[in-house]
């Protein structure tokens, strides 16, 4: 994520030549996969259509978005990652599982 004039916090304009701005920081740090609580649910309301969705994941919105298209890659169906979740189209979640298992994540399926 690039600095942007949106994220700087409270100084208008200085005149120290050597003045850095502060910049709001809102993504976490990444923790490592065995360090995540992933849940895993099913979501049957999406225009009629069954979509798998993995909650909870803590770290940065572009290694969401990297596990996100692995995921889409794996499974070989669409979906997306944004506002900390990633939504997979279709009824995969025991694709999904299998995939977060080899790859070390902690998760816990949620609902039915």
């Amino acid at each position: 994520m690039g600095k942007n004039k949106k994220n700087r916090k409270g100084v208008m304009y200085s005149t120290n030549p050597d003045f850095e701005f502060e910049y709001e920081n809102d993504e976490m740090e990444t923790l490592t996969n065995n360090q995540q609580n992933l849940k895993v649910c099913i979501d049957k309301h999406r225009a009629g259509k069954v979509a798998v969705i993995i909650k909870d994941f803590i770290g940065t919105t572009d290694d969401l978005k990297s596990l996100g298209k692995m995921l889409k890659t794996k499974c070989g169906v669409g979906g997306s990652a944004k506002n900390g979740e990633i939504i997979i189209q279709g009824n995969v979640r025991d694709k999904v599982m299998e995939i977060l298992e080899k790859e070390g994540y902690n998760y816990k399926r949620v609902g039915g």
